[in-house]
């Protein structure tokens, strides 16, 4: 291994800013198309420990828009693959990968590990709600991905708390679902205002947990991504805006 390969990174942040870095714990739970760019690009800083999460397979509709989706990945488990891509980009990153579909009281026994940053890049409602409360409870810093399918204008990306989330779907329905368990604010979400066009979802019936599908376009899943990373790394790097 190249002992140096984070000189560049140290160049901009300073020795003590990775430091930080390289002495935290992170978790990323979804490694679909914004949580598999947010893992390796959380990786790629420098990260000392980090926990992935996702129990599903690579798909062929997941090429379009998703980092380990290959026509030679098609069927293959999506956390075992970025496992093995994380551990090739850092040898020395300390990484748990957990190959499942967590849920309820599975959900909890992984939380309770305890992390320095939580990242929810899950795309169906009832666990990341899930994910959510329980990490606000522990009061772990948590970043959340809103939807990013139907956008195509990466630039409309916002970073904000989710009490300030307009125009968007999926946050409409959290924020509503979360207000009921007495949560309104306090952790960062990802999202954009960007109307999205109804003719583009489709419903399904041989999705797991979801009632419909939405077009998606490779590259915003992509910056959502980056985009939960970079609120990852700038906190706890202690990186001013």
């Amino acid at each position: 291994m190249v002992h140096n390969w984070l000189e560049r990174t140290e160049m901009l942040i300073g020795r003590q800013s990775l430091n930080k870095l390289q002495n935290s714990k992170v978790l990323v739970v979804g490694l679909g198309g914004v949580g598999s760019y947010a893992a390796e690009m959380i990786c790629r800083s420098g990260i000392g420990s980090l926990t992935i999460v996702d129990g599903d397979q690579v798909h062929l509709s997941n090429i379009n828009r998703q980092l380990l989706a290959l026509n030679s990945s098609i069927g293959k488990p999506k956390a075992l693959l970025m496992g093995e891509r994380l551990k090739d980009i850092n040898p020395d990153l300390k990484l748990t990968v957990i190959n499942e579909n967590i849920k309820d009281d599975r959900m909890i026994e992984i939380l309770d590990y305890g992390y320095d940053y939580v990242v929810d890049a899950i795309d169906t409602l009832s666990p990341k709600i899930f994910l959510i409360w329980h990490t606000m409870q522990r009061k772990y810093p948590l970043v959340s991905s809103m939807g990013s399918g139907g956008k195509t204008d990466p630039l409309k990306i916002r970073i904000t708390d989710i009490s300030e989330t307009t125009d968007c779907p999926l946050a409409r329905i959290l924020r509503k679902r979360l207000h009921r368990l007495g949560v309104r604010e306090g952790f960062r979400a990802v999202w954009s205002p960007e109307t999205i066009d109804k003719s583009k979802i489709k419903p399904v019936s041989d999705e797991q947990n979801k009632a419909s599908v939405v077009g998606t376009i490779s590259y915003v899943p992509a910056a959502f991504g980056i985009a939960c990373a970079s609120v990852v790394i700038r906190d706890l790097a202690g990186v001013k805006d």
